[in-house]
Parts: structure tokens; sequence; C-alpha cells
């Protein structure tokens, strides 16, 4: 049965544990078997009195006597089903070509992954190279301004995702318990159990390249194939469906099921999707900054005299301010106890993303402020709907220049910035991002209504977070790629609205937003391509 919102305090013991629950229940040591804690979260609204939120499965001696019992209580009843159930088997005879994924991220590692557990040996085709590989790549921009536009933050095996802060969590509705499927998978990969249960999962960089590899070699042992520094050129499209692709080498794969989980930054993919008359969408996303205090401020913000308590770990926090120019600036993608790293894919620009270890024990917290774009704000997007990659090249283009034309970054100290003047030299707080920053002004490379969000929102999240406006805070420039600017638009069957065959899929289409959610819209997808073949077959 589950038990849920056990409330108890922050440095309680097990048998304080274990006593609750009897009392709770109104039941004897003998009667209770045995519990698992399904979900631990803290309630910190009160920081001088936190306290842990559990969630429980409980087994005891005569169940159904207890549930009559209690009936009525909201917080009690049987525990629900959250194991993952298969679709479809792959049946003996697949007249089908084998199916393609394109893309290496969490959604095309779990669309992979899903299809070769339910036995339809698939192949997946990343245009970057391994996650090792692709590590010693990002390291080069990181510490040598040396880019590979093939190999980086946002291109090669694990995707985006391996370099962030690893967040597993979401706001996604999830019946099927596709979730779960997800966390139960990264723990087999190899990432701490407490995923499974701690309200705000996270896994850190380190940590998911080791994961990333487990589930390659499971995929493989499962007959799926993988092929790394694959680039899919075209798309083969014959009266509105897919018959195969061509990758940039010459070479040709047939393929009637092609799972598209490209992320947000395979701009020149996009370009070709769309001269080939794949519907393509503009959207809505974001741009800002990321900006750096000392995690021990935003500790004592948000915990009070529990500030380092080791359950409680490195605080976070999520702001939104609606400004009066009619915009919404908020906080985004916050990495407590990390750092702020270069992102971009392109020569020529800068791009900043955040980043954690699953330690979490950097001294400064890092979070994108960004402000909400829309097609209007970007010319050309009632003609071309990728007029907003060229909205977003054009900021990450000056935000090169403005750091100095070397990947360095353009910074500003968060007092300076408020009273309009470039920024000449650091205070108390110094910046993480590497291969490091320029001072300068951030007006050079954001657009105006940006600039005027940013400086109203940045004093309002100051009477939220105490500090969270000290001048020596620093802002580092620019963050463009919160989200893909294009939906490549699926229908009821996950296929894509004019092209049979093409499932898009994650972030990159426009379906997804951080590990998790993208790795359950893989899942989905694989399920819908694993029903389509099976019909296809029969």
């Amino acid at each position: 049965m589950r038990l849920t919102e056990l409330k108890l305090p922050l440095d309680h013991t097990d048998a304080e544990l274990n006593a609750a629950i009897l009392k709770r229940l109104g039941i004897t040591a003998g009667e209770l078997v045995g519990y698992t804690i399904f979900r631990r979260g803290y309630d910190a609204r009160k920081r001088s009195s936190i306290v842990l939120t559990y969630t429980l499965d409980i087994e005891v001696r005569d169940e159904s006597a207890l549930l009559a019992r209690l009936k009525g209580d909201r917080h009690v009843g049987p525990t629900p089903d959250t194991s993952y159930h298969f679709v479809a088997k792959a049946p003996q005879t697949l007249s089908a070509p084998r199916p393609v994924v394109i893309g290496a991220g969490p959604c095309g590692l779990f669309a992979t992954l899903l299809l070769a557990q339910m036995g339809f040996r698939p192949i997946m085709l990343e245009r970057g190279k391994a996650v090792r590989e692709r590590t010693q790549d990002t390291w080069g921009l990181w510490r040598k301004g040396k880019l590979n536009p093939e190999s980086n933050v946002q291109f090669g095996e694990g995707g985006a995702g391996t370099f962030s802060d690893g967040k597993l969590y979401s706001q996604i509705k999830d019946p099927q318990s596709r979730g779960r499927k997800v966390l139960t998978e990264f723990v087999k990969a190899g990432a701490p159990a407490e995923i499974l249960y701690v309200s705000k999962p996270h896994i850190g960089t380190f940590k998911l390249v080791s994961m990333v590899e487990n589930m390659r070699t499971e995929i493989e042992a499962l007959g799926g194939e993988i092929r790394f520094q694959s680039k899919v050129e075209r798309i083969d499209i014959e009266q509105g469906q897919v018959r195969g692709l061509t990758l940039a080498g010459g070479e040709y794969i047939a393929a009637t099921h092609i799972v598209l989980a490209v992320g947000h930054s395979a701009r020149d993919t996009f370009r070709m999707l769309h001269e080939q008359g794949v519907h393509v969408e503009a959207k809505p996303f974001s741009i800002g900054v990321r900006i750096e205090h000392p995690q021990s401020l935003i500790d004592r913000a948000r915990f009070g005299d529990h500030a380092g308590h080791p359950i409680l770990g490195a605080a976070d926090y999520k702001l939104v301010h609606h400004c009066s120019n009619q915009r919404s600036a908020y906080s985004f993608c916050m990495c407590p106890g990390g750092t702020v790293v270069a992102a971009t894919s392109e020569p020529g620009r800068v791009v900043t993303n955040g980043m954690s270890q699953y330690s979490r024990n950097e001294r400064n917290a890092n979070s994108a402020i960004v402000v909400g774009v829309t097609p209007a704000d970007y010319p050309g997007s009632d003609t071309d709907p990728l007029a907003g990659i060229e909205f977003q090249r054009h900021w990450e283009s000056l935000a090169f220049e403005a750091g100095g034309a070397d990947y360095r970054a353009p910074a500003q100290l968060v007092g300076d910035f408020l009273a309009g003047r470039p920024s000449t030299e650091f205070g108390s707080v110094l910046p993480s991002y590497t291969p490091g920053v320029r001072l300068t002004d951030l007006s050079l490379c954001l657009p105006d209504f940006v600039i005027t969000a940013l400086r109203e929102s940045l004093p309002a999240f100051g009477r939220e977070i105490a500090g969270f406006s000290m001048n020596d805070a620093i802002m580092t420039g620019v963050e463009t790629r919160t989200s893909s600017p294009i939906r490549i638009t699926r229908d009821e069957t996950f296929q894509s609205l004019n092209t049979r065959g093409l499932f898009p899929a994650g972030e990159g289409a426009g379906y997804a937003g951080g590990i998790l959610s993208a790795a359950v819209d893989g899942i989905k997808v694989a399920e819908a391509v694993a029903l389509s073949l099976v019909q296809h077959t029969a």
C-alpha cells in the first residue's frame, strides 16, 4: 500500500521514521512487514523548520483490513503499478527495413534502447563522436579555444544533456510510467539508486559519461547498431513517404521508419528538411545570460541555518518576473554548485550553458536568466520558419565579437549592468566560464527588449532571494539555445504532418525540454514506430 505526505524533521532517525509510520497507520510493529521509499522531498518554506516529506510503499500483515479501516483517507491507498509495459514485440519475420534513429542524445538513446528491447534491431546514427572522444574535443574548446563543429557540447554521444547538471525531473504528465522506466534504466546503467526516490534527482556530467557507454553496450547486445561520425546529408522521400537516407560520405541506407532526434542545434539538418518539403514551423524560445552567485549565498537564502545540510545539498531556485514591457524574465536550467560552459557548435559564435557534477560542490551557483522571444520578434518568420535560427546566430556572433573574437565570452557585473556602464574589473564573484571572459557591456549583444526586461527583473529577484541582485554577481552572455526555434510538427501517430515514416522527436523537434522529458518522448516515439512496424509486417 502507499502512504503519502508523511512529514518528519530534517534530522530524524530511521527509528523515528518507523515509529511515524506505525502511528500514522495505527498499527503495531508486528503488523508492519517493511517499507520502501518511493519519493523523498523537502519543504523549505519555513527556513527555521525544514521538514522532509515522504511517499512510502508499505507492506503490512493484513492490507485489505487496513485499507478498509482507513477508507476515505486521501493519503493512504493501494500502491499504483509503476512498472513499464512494452507495447509490442518484433515479429519473427520483419518485412520492413530496420528502423533508423538519427541522434544519440537522451531522446535518440532511449528510442534506440526501447526499439532494441522490443527486438527491432535499430540503427542509430550520430554525427558526432563516442562520448569519451567527444569529451576530449569539448575540453579542447574549453581549455584551448579550439572548436570542432561536429564534436562539442551539442553534438556527440549523449547529446547536450551530457554536459549539464543532469537534472532528471520534469512536470510532464506520465500515466504510463515512462519516466520511471527512464530512471530505472539509468540506475541499471550506473546512476545512483537515490534518483528513484529523491524529489529532484540529478546525476552530473562525469557519471553520465559512463552511463551512456553502458547503455550503448546494452543496445548492441540486443542487436542494435550504433554508428558515430555518420552525418545524415539527405532524407529520401518519395510521394510523401520516407524510403531511406544518404550519409555525408555517400552511403545510402534504406529505411521506412526514421526517428528524428537531432537536438535543438542541428541547424543544417533543419535547413535540409525544410528544403526537402518536410513541414516545419517557427516557435518561441528564450534568450538571455548566465548569472553566477556564491553558492553559499543561495544556500543561506533558501535554507537559513540549515545551509550545508547533507540531505539538502546545494540549494536551487526558480524565479519569474512579469515585466512592464509585456515580457517575462525567468530562471532556466539552474545549476547549483556548477560552472558556466562554452556551448557553441558553430565557428565565430559564443553560446553559454550551465553544468554541474554529481557532487555540486563548485564555489558558484549559476542559472540562465532569459526572456521569451516569439516569431514576431525576428524578421522573416512569416515566410521562413527557420528565421529564428538566424536570430540566434546574430546575437551569438555579436557575443563572439564582444568577447574578443577568441571564444571568450562577454561578461558584466550586475551592478554595472543595472547602472548601464561597462565593467572593467571583477568583484568578489569570479566567473567560472572557460576559455575565459572579457569584461564589457552586455547590451552590445542582446536585444533592447531583453536588456530592459533583465534590468527590471534582477532587483525583483533580489527581493525574493536576498543578495541576488548584488553588485558583484557576474553575468556572462549569451544564452540562446534554451529550446529549439522550430517545431517539426507531428500528428497523433507521432509522424510528420506531411512525411510518412518520419518521426520527429525530442527537443530538436520542439517536443521536449530537458533530459527526462526528451527521454520520455523517445520512448513514446519508439512505441509508435514499433506499432507501425508490426502493422506494416501484418
